[in-house]
C-alpha cells in the first residue's frame, strides 16, 4: 500500500509480458497494473498435466508454497520438496489401509482390502464420523505436501465409499471426487468441474459441504511438527489456502453477503523437535492428574475451545489455559521421574544414617566410605538432573507426552496415532552438535556410527504410532544393505511388517544427489510377504514379493529386497565357498563433486564449476565415470576432468586414485561392469572402488 500508483514502470526487454499476439509487451505500466500483469503472467495452479492446470487456472496450488520454502531454506535443514506424484501414491496406499484397519476393529470386520468396505457400509453418518477419527501425522511436516495430500486424500475415499454428505445428511451422489496430479478435482454427472455460484443452491450445498469436511479433517486429523518455525507457518498457510478454496458465502443479510468465518486450524501443527522430549512415551500421568485441578478431558475441551475461538481475545485466553495444564502436567511428571525419586530416596538415606545428632559420633572406615558414596551419589544424581533442566538441547523439545490430547486415552496413556508419514530430513548429525549426537546415541536403539536424521525419524515415527498403525516415508536406501546401518534394520524388522517397498527411486529429488525409497509398513501383526515395486510413468509396477523373515538370517540383517527366492538360493550357495571382497579391500564409492547439503552455492552446481573438458590447472586430473567402465576394461575418451581437493562435496581418500584396484559400475545393466584398474585417475560417484589391502597387494 505504500506503492505509488501513478508512477510509470518501464517493462524490460525480457519482459514475461505478453501482448495478444504472443510478442513482449513494450513501454510502461503504471505501478499496479505492473504488479498484477506480473503475478497474473504465471501459472500458480497444478504442477501436473496441462488440461488440469486450465481447468483450474484460477486456483493457487498450495504446492506453490512447498517450492519456495524448498528454495529459500529447506536444503540446510536437509529437507526437499517431494513431487506430487509420491505424496499422493503414499497418502493413497496408506491412508486406505488405515481405514480398512479402522473400520475392521470398530466393526468387527475382517476386510482385506479397501473395495470390500462399499458393500458393508450402512450407517452413512457413522462410516463418516468413523474416517474422521483417524489420527495423521507428519513429525517433519516441512512445508506440508503430505499433509495436504492426506486432506485430498480423505475428502476423495469419503466420495468413493459414499459417506459424503451436507449438513442436513444429504449425499453428495452426482458428483465425482478424485485426487489427479495431487489435486482435488469436483466433477459432475457430464464431467464437467465444479465451479462454486453462491446462487445457485446445489452450488452452494457442495461448497458448503466440501468446507466443512476439510475443516473436520483439518482440524481433528491431520497433525504435524517441525523445527523450523517457517515451515509450520508454511504449512498452516497452506492447509489454510486447501480450507479457501471451498470458503463460501453465507446467507445474505440486509443486501450483504459475507465468507464463512474460517477457522483456527494451526493449533495442530506445532513447532518443536520431534526427536527429542524429557518426557518417555510411556511416562506416568495419572499421579499428575490426582494432584492436578486438570484433567485430559478438561486439556481436550481447552484444545476443542481453541479451535472454535471467535476472536483473538478467546485465543489467547485458551493457549493461556493450555501452557497451564500442560506446566502442571510437567511438574508433576517431573516429580515422578526416576531419577528425582533416587535422588529423594539417596538423600533419606543420607539423613537416617548420618543425621546432625550422629554428628559428633565417631564413625568406622566403612560407614565414612558408605557416607561418602552416598554422597558421591546425590551430588552426581543432582548435577544430572541439573543439566537436564538447563541443557539447551532441551531448548526446542517437543513432548509428543501431552502436545497433542487427541491421542490419549481418558486416563491419559499415550495410544499413537493411525499413520505416520513424510519425507524426513537428511542430515547427518556430525553437522549438529556433540550433546545432539550424544541424546541420539542414548535415546534411540538405531543409532550407530555416523547417524543421519532420518533414521532416528524412522524409529521415533514408529515409537509413536499406535499397535497396527501404518507408517509410509520416502528416505535414502542406504539403510537397506549398508553395513552401519544393522540396528535400524533389527529394530524395523521386530517392531513392523513391511508390506511394500520401492527400492530404487531415481531423479525424485533434483538437488540431492541421493538415492531414495518409499516403504509402507504396519505396526506389529503377523508377517507377511513385501511386495516390491519399481514406478514406471509415474505409476507403480509390481515386481515380485518376498518374505520379510529371511532378513533376519542375513549377515547384519541386509535388506536384499531386489533379489527373489531363485536369486538368493543361488546367491546363498555362492556364499559357502567365496571370500567377501570387503575383507580383502577397502571399498568407497567415487567421489561426488557437488551437493547443496554441504553448503555449495546454485552457481557453483549448476555450472558445474569442477569439472572441464581440458586440464584448466594443476588441479585438474582425468576422472572415470560409470561410462567408461565395461566389462573387463575401462575407455577414458580424453573429454573428462576434474578439480580434485577438499572443495569438493565428498573427496574420498587420495588411496582409491592410485594405484590397483577394482572400479564396478553402479548401475548395473544386464551383466557386471567391473574391470581391474592401475593407471591414476579420480573416479566417480557412479563407480564403486575396491582398493585392496597392503596385504594382499602382490
Amino acid at each position: 500500500n505504500n506503492l505509488e500508483d501513478n508512477v510509470q514502470l518501464p517493462l524490460l526487454g525480457a519482459t514475461v509480458l505478453k501482448e495478444d499476439n504472443g510478442k513482449a509487451l513494450k513501454g510502461s505500466l503504471n505501478t499496479l497494473d505492473y504488479l498484477f500483469e506480473f503475478l497474473n503472467a504465471y501459472d500458480f495452479s497444478s504442477e501436473g498435466a496441462e488440461e488440469i492446470q486450465e481447468d483450474n487456472k484460477q486456483l493457487i496450488n498450495a504446492s506453490v508454497l512447498g517450492l519456495i520454502f524448498e528454495k529459500i531454506n529447506g536444503y540446510k535443514d536437509g529437507s526437499f520438496f517431494t513431487p506430487g506424484f509420491i505424496t499422493m501414491y503414499m497418502c493413497r496406499e496408506t491412508i486406505r489401509r488405515a481405514v480398512v484397519q479402522k473400520f475392521n476393529e470398530a466393526k468387527g470386520w475382517d476386510c482385506k482390502e479397501y473395495n470390500e468396505l462399499y458393500n458393508k457400509i450402512q450407517d452413512k453418518k457413522d462410516a463418516n464420523a468413523l474416517i474422521n477419527s483417524l489420527k495423521i501425522c507428519d513429525p517433519a511436516v516441512g512445508s506440508g505436501h503430505f499433509l495436504v495430500s492426506a486432506l485430498n486424500e480423505m475428502i476423495a475415499i469419503k466420495s468413493d465409499l459414499q459417506v459424503l454428505m451436507d449438513k442436513d445428511g444429504r449425499m453428495l451422489r452426482d458428483y465425482y471426487i478424485e485426487v489427479v496430479n495431487d489435486e482435488l478435482i469436483v466433477t459432475d454427472d457430464n464431467g464437467n468441474i465444479f465451479e462454486y455460484s453462491p446462487n445457485n443452491k446445489e452450488s452452494q450445498r457442495v461448497q458448503e459441504t466440501l468446507f466443512h469436511e476439510k475443516q473436520a479433517i483439518i482440524e481433528g486429523c491431520l497433525f504435524g511438527v517441525d523445527i523450523n518455525p517457517n515451515s509450520v507457518k508454511i504449512c498452516r498457510l497452506r492447509l489454510w489456502i486447501e480450507l479457501l478454496k471451498n470458503a463460501y458465502y453465507k446467507v445474505e443479510v440486509d443486501n450483504v453477503r459475507e465468507l464463512e468465518t474460517l477457522p483456527n486450524i494451526d493449533i495442530n501443527i506445532k513447532i518443536g523437535n520431534s526427536l527429542i522430549s524429557r518426557f518417555a512415551l510411556d511416562a506416568d500421568l495419572k499421579q499428575a492428574l490426582k494432584k492436578s485441578k486438570y484433567s485430559i478431558d478438561s486439556y481436550k475441551i481447552a484444545v476443542q475451545t481453541y479451535r472454535e475461538a471467535k476472536n483473538k481475545e478467546e485465543k489467547r485466553e485458551m493457549e493461556r489455559l493450555s501452557a497451564t495444564i500442560k506446566s502442571d502436567f510437567r511438574t508433576e511428571i517431573s516429580a515422578n521421574d526416576p531419577k528425582i525419586k533416587t535422588l529423594d530416596k539417596k538423600s533419606t538415606e543420607l539423613y537416617n544414617k548420618y543425621k546432625t545428632d550422629k554428628l559428633f559420633t565417631e564413625l568406622t572406615p566403612a560407614q565414612i566410605k558408605d557416607r561418602k558414596k552416598l554422597e558421591d551419589e546425590i551430588n552426581k544424581l543432582g548435577a544430572e538432573i541439573a543439566d537436564i533442566k538447563s541443557n539447551k538441547i532441551y531448548q526446542n523439545a517437543f513432548e509428543w507426552r501431552f502436545e497433542f490430547p487427541e491421542v490419549l486415552n481418558d486416563d491419559g496413556d499415550f495410544v499413537g496415532f493411525d499413520v505416520i508419514i513424510g519425507n524426513p530430513p537428511y542430515l547427518s548429525s556430525k553437522a549438529f552438535p556433540k550433546s545432539f549426537m550424544e541424546y541420539l546415541n542414548q535415546a534411540y536403539i538405531t543409532s550407530q556410527y555416523q547417524l543421519d536424521l532420518y533414521v532416528s525419524f524412522m524409529e521415533k515415527g514408529i515409537n509413536i504410532l499406535k499397535e497396527k498403525g501404518r507408517i509410509a516415508y520416502i528416505t535414502p536406501n542406504s539403510w537397506l544393505k549398508n553395513m552401519t546401518f544393522s540396528n535400524c534394520r533389527k529394530f524395523l524388522l521386530d517392531a513392523v511388517n513391511f508390506e511394500s517397498i520401492f527400492p530404487n527411486l531415481e531423479n525424485v529429488f533434483n538437488e540431492a544427489s541421493v538415492d531414495t525409497l518409499i516403504f509402507i509398513a504396519k505396526k506389529g501383526g503377523i508377517n507377511s510377504n513385501i511386495c516390491v515395486y519399481e514406478f514406471y510413468n509415474l505409476l507403480p509396477a509390481f515386481k515380485h514379493a518376498i518374505d520379510q523373515t529371511r532378513f533376519l538370517t542375513n549377515d547384519r540383517f541386509v535388506f536384499d529386497i531386489s533379489s527373489n527366492i531363485e536369486v538368493q538360493t543361488i546367491i546363498e550357495k555362492i556364499k559357502i565357498q567365496s571370500v567377501k571382497l570387503e575383507d580383502i579391500a577397502d571399498i568407497t564409492r567415487g567421489v561426488n563433486p557437488y551437493d547443496k547439503l554441504r553448503g555449495q552455492s546454485d552457481d557453483t552446481i549448476r555450472n558445474k564449476v569442477y569439472h572441464a573438458s581440458f586440464k584448466k590447472d594443476d588441479t585438474f586430473l582425468p576422472e572415470i565415470r560409470g561410462r567408461h567402465v565395461n566389462s573387463y576394461n575401462y575407455h577414458w575418451d580424453n573429454k573428462y576432468f576434474i578439480s580434485y581437493g577438499p572443495w569438493l562435496a565428498a573427496p574420498r581418500e587420495s588411496k582409491f586414485f592410485t594405484g590397483p584396484r577394482i572400479i564396478m559400475r553402479q548401475v548395473l545393466g544386464s551383466k557386471l561392469n567391473c574391470t581391474i584398474i592401475n593407471e591414476d585417475f579420480i573416479i566417480d560417484q557412479s563407480v564403486f572402488i575396491a582398493k585392496p589391502k597392503d596385504i594382499y597387494l602382490i
